[in-house]
């Protein structure tokens, strides 16, 4: 999956799975995530990345951009899902 390759880009995913978010919301609860600053620069560029790819849909709500995953962005965060799970499930092996 060429377009988790991005780590910011998966996780970006993974926090837009199931809810659909305002940018600036979502930037901080990245931040968050990694426990620093995220840098303007790379999380817009990897919001367009997953725009272009088709993975994330974004609108206007008043004066706030909304994002959210689009069907293919679904799908590629439950076949991530799936491929996280078995690899831990199977690391006993």
């Amino acid at each position: 999956m060429e377009w988790f390759a991005s780590g910011m880009r998966r996780d970006v995913c993974l926090l837009l799975y199931g809810e659909e978010r305002k940018v600036q919301k979502l930037k901080t609860a990245l931040g968050r995530r990694y426990d620093r600053r995220v840098r303007p620069k790379q999380f817009d560029g990897a919001i367009r990345a997953l725009e272009e790819a088709g993975h994330v849909e974004r609108r206007t709500e008043g004066i706030a951009d909304v994002l959210a995953l689009t069907e293919r962005g679904e799908r590629g965060v439950e076949t991530q899902y799936e491929f996280f799970r078995e690899r831990v499930a199977g690391s006993g092996e």
